[in-house]
């Protein structure tokens, strides 16, 4: 630790030599002690956690009340406080009557706002978090808690003063329409709303039903949301993205209205998402609607916290500590014990695990009732279509599903999903098959355009004259299709019928009833008026073939949020995979998301990989990452992988060490100690700086 450093032990308000091992300087002429301020009457002292990214910061300091921010430095306030000679912002987790350092303590510089941003209930959640995470907790709160907005606040601040104790969301016996009805055809799903109704806290993973004309997933959703207002509680859902929550929202102000309700997303804009955060905050609202960071939504009484398609990628946080949302509504259902609903088209591993453990019930239609809603699938690759047409799989669209696109187009629109977006994000060498690569960083080159120039996918530069390094030849081929050449290519095979491309930066949100060829990547696939007549299902076996533990998982999972789109069977609705994977293709055709995701489970749990087990990866110089496994002293159970250089990662600065990785595997029993060792470790190094900084990550499914 350098001096300013050690002089930061003396100058904040607990000592870092405890830590550290280095003696505190002297403090300055001109620090303020006790003495120098009034202290608050009762309760002087204010633990703050520091709004920083050190690790060995990660914990409360005691800071001074004075008298005259006696009645604003309440728990949850966001404040101003000094720390080793900067002016750092903090939160007040709570008030205490002394300091074990009260001879040195520093005052509070000042309450920024009043309010309680930060909930007694959030603060332990995000510690949680942080705790199975191996992260910090002030990463997790700034997740948590958006960024201010001072006019928002004043606003708020005012309206409170002018009618205090006044409530919009606080009348849970409204009268108003229910979705009581979507959950009628699951087994077990009446149960599960009367038991929310009555206030008790049920947990399930439900299956949704495909292309049901009456109530989709946002219906069911919307009827369990209602359930527990109604009961007087509030509710939490999270969704994936922006298309899913617009419709999640219209569906729950149809059932609750929409004056009790709202939603926290980013691409809303600060200040009306600061606005609807602070409207849960303050009590005027318990119903939360919204995506990865509305998991934390301060809301009164909580009673459901509720997901839809919890296997998506997009509820990954992206920031430290990479928390994803199932874990936080998780661990938020356990420390408050409220109801807990995760839903979808598919079944992730990870839910069926609560199923099979027992911490969650299944609710799943009836076979019957499910051959009534699904539409036809059919493979291409079966034993039939294979003889029919012997070059199907070479085809990118076999004959079966050209057939299937002409007839269902006199009907209504086709799905078309493909594997990525853009024009060619591949190419290479015409001649010898070598992947093109840019000369002036080796990397990957493609086509944004029919008549674009290749450029380089790391560092944008284009390649106007370039030429195979293996073989000198100046051409090159298309090695994988996006959505726009697909796009150009379907318009060219159907000339009369419009295309549609949704994909990248331009996602459409819904599609007309008439006749299209509707052409979009995973995820970004517009609703269509009364379903889509049929939906082609490319590039199958170009995405289950990516070098990625989660491939087959994550395919199924896109092509059962696809085919749920489609009409009935008994209405023509028809779905063509062309993927030539046994297992995955066979849980489609039957439509059977927890029958695969058992089998899934079942063959981690013999391989000792998640979520059969938990995963950690410590990133780093090799130097680094050997200093810091050293430290951890890991138990014998712990599987530890590597350290080995990483292959893909994308250049840096000269001289700078290629990263390593290790992969750490664990059990769940021994969670609590490997994590509590990360985080230890991870302080220390930070402390002592005796080795570059190592990235720590948990749960790395989305890395193997």
């Amino acid at each position: 630790m350098d001096p300013e450093d050690a002089g930061a032990a003396a100058e904040g308000p607990r000592q870092l030599s405890l830590l550290s091992g280095f003696p505190p300087r002297p403090p300055r002429e001109d620090a303020k002690g006790v003495g120098a301020v009034l202290p608050a009457a009762q309760n002087p002292v204010a633990r703050v956690l520091l709004d920083t990214h050190v690790p060995h910061l990660d914990r409360p300091f005691d800071y001074l009340v004075p008298a005259e921010l006696d009645s604003v430095a309440v728990p949850g306030a966001r404040v101003k406080v000094g720390f080793g000679g900067q002016e750092l912002t903090g939160w007040v987790l709570g008030r205490a009557a002394e300091s074990e350092v009260m001879h040195r303590i520093q005052p509070l510089r000042r309450v920024l706002s009043p309010l309680p941003v930060l909930a007694p209930e959030i603060a332990r959640l995000a510690e949680d978090v942080a705790a199975r995470s191996a992260g910090t907790v002030a990463d997790v709160v700034r997740v948590a808690v958006p960024p201010r907005v001072a006019r928002v606040e004043k606003e708020v601040e005012q309206r409170l003063a002018e009618a205090p104790g006044h409530s919009t969301g606080l009348s849970p016996h409204a009268p108003g329409p229910s979705h009581d009805a979507a959950l009628a055809d699951y087994a077990g799903g009446t149960a599960f709303l009367a038991e929310l109704a009555a206030g008790a806290s049920p947990r399930a993973v439900l299956e949704v039903l495909p292309a049901h004309p009456a109530h989709d997933w946002t219906d069911v959703l919307a009827a369990a949301i209602g359930a527990a207002w109604r009961a007087g509680r509030g509710a939490v859902a999270v969704v994936a993205d922006q298309k899913a929550l617009a419709r999640l929202e219209r569906s729950v102000a149809d059932e609750i209205g929409g004056e009790h309700l709202v939603r926290l997303h980013a691409e809303d804009g600060p200040t009306p998402r600061y606005r609807a955060f602070l409207a849960a905050a303050t009590g005027q609202i318990r119903v939360v609607l919204g995506t990865r960071s509305a998991a934390y939504a301060p809301v009164d009484d909580l009673g459901l916290v509720a997901c839809f398609d919890d296997g998506d990628e997009n509820l990954v946080e992206q920031r430290a500590p990479y928390q994803h949302v199932r874990d936080v509504l998780l661990l938020r259902a356990g420390r408050t014990g409220c109801a807990a609903l995760f839903a979808g088209h598919a079944v992730s591993p990870e839910a069926q695990r609560l199923v099979v453990s027992g911490w969650a019930r299944r609710i799943a239609p009836a076979r019957d009732v499910l051959r009534v809603h699904a539409p036809r699938i059919v493979s291409t690759a079966d034993s039939f279509h294979a003889a029919r047409d012997p070059l199907a799989s070479r085809a990118r669209l076999p004959e079966t599903a050209y057939r299937a696109a002409r007839e269902a187009l006199e009907r209504g629109p086709v799905l078309v999903q493909v594997a990525r977006a853009g024009y060619a994000p591949h190419l290479a060498c015409e001649r010898c098959r070598e992947p093109a690569r840019c000369t002036a960083c080796e990397g990957p080159l493609g086509v944004v355009s029919r008549r674009g120039v290749p450029r380089c996918g790391w560092c944008g530069r284009s390649a106007h004259s370039w030429s195979c390094a293996a073989c000198g030849s100046p051409r090159m081929r298309l090695v994988t299709v996006g959505a726009l050449r697909t796009a150009e290519e379907l318009g060219r095979a159907f000339p009369k019928v419009p295309v549609v491309a949704s994909s990248g930066d331009a996602v459409r949100t819904d599609v007309a009833a008439a006749p299209a060829l509707v052409v979009a990547t995973p995820g970004a696939e517009p609703v269509a008026e009364s379903g889509y007549a049929a939906a082609l299902l490319l590039d199958g076996n170009q995405m289950l073939m990516r070098p990625a533990l989660r491939a087959a998982e994550q395919t199924l999972r896109r092509w059962f949020n696809a085919a749920a789109l489609v009409r009935r069977a008994r209405d023509g609705g028809i779905v063509v995979v062309t993927a030539e994977h046994e297992a995955a293709v066979g849980a489609l055709v039957r439509w059977d998301p927890a029958g695969y995701a058992e089998r899934e489970l079942v063959e981690r749990q013999a391989l000792g990989l998640p979520p059969a087990v938990r995963s950690a990866a410590v990133t780093g110089p090799a130097r680094a990452v050997a200093a810091f496994l050293a430290d951890l002293e890991l138990p014998p159970a712990v599987r530890v992988v590597g350290p080995a250089p990483l292959e893909d990662h994308e250049p840096g600065p000269e001289g700078e060490p290629a990263p390593h990785r290790a992969l750490l595997f664990f059990g769940y029993g021994a969670a609590g100690e490997v994590t509590r060792r990360l985080r230890a470790a991870r302080s220390k190094a930070s402390a002592l700086r005796k080795h570059p900084p190592v990235h720590v990550r948990c749960d790395v499914t989305d890395l193997l």
